[in-house]
């Protein structure tokens, strides 16, 4: 793509030194570089920060060759903490909105699924694999994105000590490629719930003929005993203020000789506020876990048996759906305009580079209750001799 810069007005100082400690210019030459379309940018950094620069990429304001690895240098030179002028002072309103107000209520649980996860299954099933598993795949020995989630499932399994006949609860099921494949592989009868309609009718449809029911359901509403619960990439919606009332709902939940396992993506410190431009157009109501944050509410509820951390397969899983959601643009266009596709393209390429920084991390722990007597033996899927230029595919990003 050929962008012609508008240069009728010079970026402030303030913005180029803050990018310049991330070893970022306007208008450079490198792949990392912001290309300026409109002047009009700058205003929109000065005043809201990554909230405008998110909404300036959507309307073309500026370009990137490779959003990866811009956000990977600002995010490593701290710059989302940085903030300019105006918008230190949206960013401190921000963090007082998120602690002093719940916004993860039960009236409020169902706008992600409504915003994000309802945009459209013709978007989903272009970008994910074939089960349509819409969460970090595990690339220990895995060459493509398929045997990545295959792999992924089976230790999630693994992890579970699941058992012909078991009773499993999925929060946050999705399009049902979890339920299934643990009743189809390993015989155990599921109870999956999800916040989205969308997600709800490919998930029951896929699920058909299977030992699972699927519920459009709050985790809170949840009712029974389970021999296993797991949770895959739905924590990342319960909020500070409901950990609490998520871990007692799920300990109540949970036979006392059972096993829970928690996928989260996690932060590498604790933090204020969720990013603005992904919290409006992305993730409404989202919050990250600290280890802290985390580690504080499960105690008295939860052992922790294992917390395993493979953040970095997260960068080459982006990676992964956003080439394959480009592939798939010729034939997407028909029903989305350009901006959405903008819009697609940043926060997938935004949260690689966010994982490749090291800000991003993504944790499974398995917990148990108190009352469990038998001892715990974690689980890692065997690695081949080569596995270790596959372990990650930063380096290879940042040529």
């Amino acid at each position: 793509m050929n962008y012609v810069p508008a240069l009728s007005i010079d970026p402030p100082n303030v913005l180029i030194e803050l990018l310049a400690r991330a070893d970022v210019r306007f208008n450079g030459t490198r792949p990392w570089d912001m290309r300026v379309n409109d002047a009009r940018l700058y205003r929109r950094l000065l005043t809201q920060w990554s909230l405008g620069a998110g909404e300036a990429y959507v309307d073309g304001d500026w370009d990137c060759e490779r959003l990866d690895m811009l956000f990977d240098r600002l995010l490593r030179a701290d710059l989302d903490r940085t903030a300019p002028g105006t918008a230190r002072l949206r960013l401190l309103l921000e963090s007082l909105r998120q602690r002093v107000f719940n916004l993860q209520t039960v009236a409020r649980a169902h706008q992600v699924g409504e915003r994000h996860y309802d945009i459209g299954n013709d978007v989903f099933e272009a970008m994910l694999d074939s089960r349509m598993i819409y969460s970090c795949a595990y690339w220990g020995r895995a060459r493509d994105l398929e045997q990545a989630q295959l792999d992924k499932l089976e230790m999630i399994c693994r992890k579970l000590a699941l058992q012909p006949g078991e009773k499993l609860l999925d929060i946050g099921c999705g399009w049902g490629g979890l339920a299934r494949f643990a009743a189809e592989r390993f015989g155990v009868r599921v109870t999956g719930i999800t916040i989205s309609k969308e997600q709800l009718a490919i998930a029951q449809a896929r699920c058909e003929g299977w030992p699972v029911t699927l519920l459009l359901q709050d985790y809170r509403s949840v009712q029974g005993s389970f021999d296993k619960i797991v949770s895959v990439g739905m924590f990342e919606h319960v909020g500070l203020k409901n950990y609490g009332v998520y871990f007692d709902t799920t300990r109540r939940l949970l036979a006392p000789d059972g096993l829970f396992l928690l996928h989260t993506i996690g932060v590498d410190r604790r933090a204020p506020h969720t990013d603005p431009w992904i919290e409006r157009y992305i993730f409404p109501n989202g919050k990250l876990p600290s280890a802290q944050e985390l580690a504080g509410a499960l105690e008295g509820r939860f052992i922790v048996e294992d917390w395993h951390n493979f953040g970095l397969d997260y960068d080459r899983t982006l990676m992964c759906w956003a080439e394959r959601f480009e592939a798939a643009w010729a034939r997407l266009s028909a029903g989305y305009d350009e901006g959405f596709r903008r819009m697609f393209r940043y926060y997938l390429l935004s949260c690689a580079g966010f994982f490749r920084s090291r800000q991003g991390q993504l944790w499974q722990l398995v917990l148990s209750g108190p009352a469990r007597r038998e001892a715990y033996r974690s689980f890692r899927p065997p690695l081949p001799l080569s596995a270790a230029p596959l372990a990650s595919t930063a380096a290879a990003n940042q040529r």
